[in-house]
């Protein structure tokens, strides 16, 4: 069975790769065609442990990287699911453009597989009705199953071989022909459900981690306000043995834990209480960063922002993804209270993304009095004594930063 994975992103890329390096005969698409040049050129088109010899051992099993959707009788959507920022629901116009695409050319029979992470009940509301209206019977011309992505930024690779996975279809048939296609690499347990049940279970799994980092986050802000050490705190709490509380940190990133709940808001806004809280929480970590700060430059008399420096501006450490990146949203931030001028370096982006980036530690270090840490790069852990003579705001509480400002 030849497969043709539609979208080479984040997702994409690494499991059309992992595919053909595993002896399934795959086909990648994206409509970006600087993108698929790239890799037909022979370059990946992110950093990320393993990827490039997985790329290598793709391109020996023969994967072919195109613009153009193949004829085939299976394709995996791997394309962003990005929300409404006023209504909180998800928008779902790139998955059905892309099953539009697939319908044009796909052979009678063929299984159309949502990687996507999709709000529960986006394939019956959006995906479905595009189908019928396109002249397709679902369950005799076209099958539709939902296989949402379950890897993280920095771990893909391993990830992709041991996670277990979820496959939801409508037919446990069709459902046990994707397993069989995703077991070709993936070594860990592939449960088989309803499409449905499938959709709701990936939003909950980065729920749940989003309502325990806001929890950390709040607690942060209640010890800052009577000067107590939230770390201590939670380094005691956590000897409990069913107590397990996270690090604050300045926000959450990514495009996963910091969007997908608001899948849930948006389509259940009277029910969904405390993750709509969980969300307002981290989401405002960046504003509560700008508040420390403004406290640190008056304490150290710093009266120009252009002697701030941001380290990191990738949503986590050691990779170069900066989707809803903290350091992003506090930079907007700033903008929009009209603070300009402050410096930004990330080793792991390696070009500009944003006002007066550096790509030199060393200058960055030299033009800048308060470096405050937003990503706890490995790159600042082997350059710890770099820091001496800075103020520095720690954020990720980098172990070994001794006389840092803290959250």
């Amino acid at each position: 069975m030849k497969v043709c994975v539609v979208g080479l992103g984040y997702i994409g890329l690494p499991t059309s790769l992992m595919l053909a390096s595993h002896g399934v005969e795959t086909v990648g698409v994206d409509y970006n065609k600087e993108l698929v040049d790239t890799l037909n050129a022979g370059h990946v088109t992110f950093e990320e442990e393993g990827l490039e010899d997985l790329f290598h051992q793709a391109v020996e099993h023969g994967i072919v990287f195109t613009n153009e959707y193949i004829r085939t009788s299976m394709y995996i959507v791997a394309v962003p699911t990005p929300y409404d920022k006023f209504s909180k629901k998800i928008d779902a116009g790139y998955v059905t453009k892309a099953v539009k695409c697939v319908l044009d050319v796909c052979e009678p029979g063929a299984i159309i597989v949502v990687e996507s992470t999709v709000s529960p009940g986006t394939i019956d509301r959006f995906v479905r009705p595009e189908v019928e209206a396109a002249g397709f019977e679902i369950g005799k011309d076209v099958h539709l199953v939902h296989a949402p992505e379950r890897i993280i930024p920095g771990n893909m690779v391993y990830e992709l071989l041991h996670n277990n996975r979820t496959i939801g279809a409508d037919d446990p048939e069709i459902a046990e022909k994707v397993r069989q296609v995703y077991s070709s690499f993936c070594g860990g347990e592939i449960a088989i459900t309803d499409i449905r049940t499938a959709e709701m279970t990936k939003v909950v799994e980065n729920t749940f981690r989003d309502i325990n980092i806001a929890y950390a986050n709040e607690l942060a802000k209640i010890c800052r306000q009577d000067g107590m050490d939230v770390y201590e705190i939670i380094r005691i709490a956590n000897k409990h043995p069913r107590v397990n509380i996270l690090n604050p940190g300045p926000g959450v990133g990514g495009h996963c834990i910091s969007v997908d709940p608001w899948f849930l808001v948006g389509d259940y806004p009277n029910l969904a209480n405390l993750i709509k809280q969980a969300r307002l929480i981290n989401d405002g970590m960046p504003e509560f960063v700008l508040g420390r700060i403004s406290e640190i430059m008056k304490e150290k008399g710093i009266k120009d922002v252009s002697r701030v420096g941001l380290y990191g501006l990738t949503y986590k450490e050691d990779v170069d993804d900066t989707r809803e990146s903290p350091t992003l949203q506090m930079l907007e931030s700033m903008e929009r209270h009209l603070a300009h001028g402050v410096k930004v370096f990330d080793p792991m982006v390696k070009t500009n993304h944003v006002e007066n980036q550096y790509q030199d530690f060393d200058a960055f270090l030299n033009d800048v009095d308060l470096v405050v840490v937003m990503v706890g790069h490995s790159h600042l852990k082997e350059n710890l004594n770099k820091l001496e003579g800075k103020v520095v705001l720690d954020t990720r509480h980098i172990a070994g930063l001794q006389g840092a400002y803290t959250l």
